[in-house]
Order: structure tokens, then sequence, then C-alpha cells
């Protein structure tokens, strides 16, 4: 029996919601579990080494119940805050817990003995710059990675958890080390394969007429959720994997002249707001500190996003398809309960990656979100209004791959 890519990501769905009907995940033969080695900022309670190496060594729930075809080989922790959990889960599952990257890919041999390399430079006590980016060891650790790869002679499947960098110059690097070594790639959060709701179809290869994001919390941390949910959508334009010519950051009255003047349009603005507790443009008036980042793409589509302070909480989504009608307008549902289920969904396509070698969706859709971000908070640190981007002319292109169903109980 062939199982396929959709039909997979439901039976996720079916053990995230407990269904004792859950079709198996693999054909009679299953293959082997892929070993993995962990690279990690810190590992506490929900932190995104919990919630995905957590998911590998317990099950897609983290309750002992059924779980990804990988095996958790090695496990490198970068900090040990108190409630650590990384000592405690080397004991109890019998991995290595290793004093460096290096170890934690060879798994203390004279060779590279993984199959792929999870990097997760997310939390953790790290400083932050003058543009306001937590400065987490993202390119560090990846540096240290492939380091190991060139000394041994062998290149496997890598993540890296979240936006590239979060410098731009680290992002940059670490892009065009992974085509020097050819290693595959990817890149992001669990943003573009998230729950939607509502959940409308948004055509791949589309005629987009416009869209318009919506954020909230940190610029840093949520500014790239945002854009990340953002590129995930309107990539899906025909053509739509071109890069961007400019970008600029505006704030308080800038930001309501340019969706008064028509420049982000009202309409949509409206559709993403009534998705935040059904707000309406006249409460968002009420709010302090709007910051809007805008940009344009290389084929002339505008793009929009804005970021919303508390008491806002959503990061939605609503386009205009061209000779069509009605506005499509979708939130990101993230969920906490059973453990975080959207980082199940990150992990299925991080696991087809590392069962084929192959990248389950393109890394430069990252690139490209990682850089947008740095370019809007250079602008406000700097004081530009607006800069010129011909580093992000980059081009890819997108895949149709599916976000998390709605459960239908």
């Amino acid at each position: 029996m062939i199982v396929t890519r959709r039909e997979y990501l439901k039976s996720v769905g079916s053990c995230l919601i407990g269904s004792a009907l859950a079709p198996r995940l693999f054909a009679a033969e299953t293959p082997k579990p892929k070993r993995i080695a962990a690279v990690v900022t810190i590992y506490t309670p929900r932190s995104h080494a919990d919630v995905l190496v957590g998911k590998i060594l317990e099950g897609w729930k983290q309750d002992g119940g059924p779980g990804p075809n990988l095996q958790v080989a090695s496990l490198y922790v970068d900090q040990f805050p108190d409630r650590d959990m990384g000592r405690a889960m080397s004991q109890k599952f019998g991995f290595p817990l290793c004093q460096t990257i290096e170890e934690a890919v060879t798994v203390g041999t004279n060779g590279i003995p993984v199959d792929g390399v999870l990097s997760i430079g997310e939390h953790g006590d790290y400083p932050t710059n003058s543009k306001g980016q937590k400065l987490h060891p993202r390119q560090r650790f990846f540096e240290q990675i492939t380091d190991t790869f060139q000394k041994y002679k062998k290149v496997v499947p890598v993540f890296s958890d979240k936006h590239l960098g979060p410098v731009w110059s680290d992002a940059l690097w670490m892009y065009q080390r992974a085509k020097e070594l050819n290693v595959p790639f990817m890149a992001g959060s669990s943003l573009p394969v998230m729950y939607r709701d509502p959940d409308p179809v948004i055509p791949f290869a589309g005629e987009m007429e416009a869209a318009i994001g919506i954020g909230y919390s940190g610029l840093d941390v949520y500014g790239f959720h945002a854009l990340e949910a953002y590129q995930a959508i309107v990539e899906r334009r025909r053509g739509g994997g071109v890069g961007v010519k400019w970008v600029e950051a505006l704030q308080g009255d800038a930001v309501w002249n340019a969706i008064d003047s028509g420049v982000v349009r009202k309409d949509l603005f409206e559709a993403v707001a009534a998705l935040d507790s059904g707000k309406t443009v006249a409460d968002l008036r009420k709010l302090d500190s709007l910051t809007l980042f805008r940009f344009e793409y290389r084929d002339g589509f505008a793009g929009a996003v804005v970021m919303l302070p508390s008491p806002c909480a959503t990061t939605a989504v609503a386009v205009k398809m061209k000779s069509q009608a009605p506005i499509l307008a979708t939130r990101f549902d993230e969920r906490s309960e059973p453990r975080h289920p959207h980082f199940a969904y990150l992990l299925k396509a991080l696991e087809q990656m590392f069962h084929t070698g192959k990248p389950t969706y393109p890394v430069e859709r990252t690139v490209i979100t990682s850089g947008i971000l740095d370019r809007a908070l250079t602008c406000l640190a700097d004081g530009e209004k607006r800069l010129v981007t011909p580093e992000l002319a980059i081009t890819y292109q997108p895949v149709d791959y599916p976000h998390a169903p709605l459960p239908t109980l």
C-alpha cells in the first residue's frame, strides 16, 4: 500500500486527536528509522527542543504513542538553565549527551553515522543587538555542523529552526554554505504547516491581486512568524517564487496614512482584523505602536504585514484573487494541546526530508523572509525610510505542500 503525503499528514492528525482508526503510517515493510543528531540551545519544558526532539522520543502527542520514524542518536545542548531536560532525556532514552557539536554529529566516532541533523537555535540566554534581534547561535551551529561534514567528507540533511541568521550576513552565509556543500537544507517555523481557521482554498499558481498580513508581539521573534506565514500564502500566486526589490518599515501615523491613502488596502486590513476576536479597524486605531513592514516583490506584487501590539494575538493573512469576488482570509491557529500539535506537522515535513534526502519544501522561502525582516529592522534602527535590496533577488519554485487539516470530530 502506498500512502500519499496528504494521507500521511491526515494520519498524523488522526493520532493527534486520538482516533483509534488512524491508518498505519507506512506500508507493510516499514523502513528503518533514520538516526538524527539534535543540536539545541536549551532543552526545557515547552521549548522548541521539547516539542520537536520530544516528539521523536515520545510520539506525536508526547505520551508514548505513535510518532515519527526517526531515532535520536545524540544530543548537544548549548546552555543548561533551571528545568533542563536534556540530561534526564539522555539517561532515559540512552543516547549520548555530547560536549561539542562535532561529537554530536559523529556520535563520538570517526565518521558521520547519522542520517540528518536537527539544529534548534531558539530560546536561551543570548544577547540582543541594537536592531532588537536576539542573537541566537544559528549561524554558529550551522558552521560547526558543516565543518564536521567537510572534515569527515560526508553530508546529511539539516534543518535549522526559525529564521536564518538572524542577522542578514549570517543568513546569507548559511544559505550559500549549504549550496556550496550540497547540503539538503530546510529552515523556518511551524507557521506554514499550521492549522488555519477558517481554511479557505487559496489556489496554487492562481492570479493573486493583493494580500495583507498581520502579526503581533515582538518585531524580531514574532515578526518572523507573521512574514513567513505571509510568504507561505503569497508564494502560491502565479510566478510567486521571486525575490524582493525593496523593504521599508513604518510606525505611528505613517501606518495609518498608508492605510487611509489606499497604499495598503483597507478592505483586506479589515478582513484580517476581524480574525483577531472580531476587531474592527476602528478598534485598531485606538492602539499604539503599530508597525508596517512594506516591500515590493520583483514581479511588482506589493507586500504588506502590520504588526499589532497587545492585546492583539493573531497571525492572519487576507488575499484577493483576480476574477474572484470574495476576500479569502485565514488565521494561523496556534494550539497548545496536545503538546503544541502544529510542531508535529513541521516534524512530519522534516521526517520526509530525512528519509528522502531531499528538502520537502524550498529553504528560499525562509531565506527571503529572513532578509525582509532584517532589512525592515535595519530601517527602524537606522532611520531609513526604504532600503533597496538587490541581495534579495532570490528565485525558487514553490511547492503545494499541505498544512495541518482542521480536525473533524
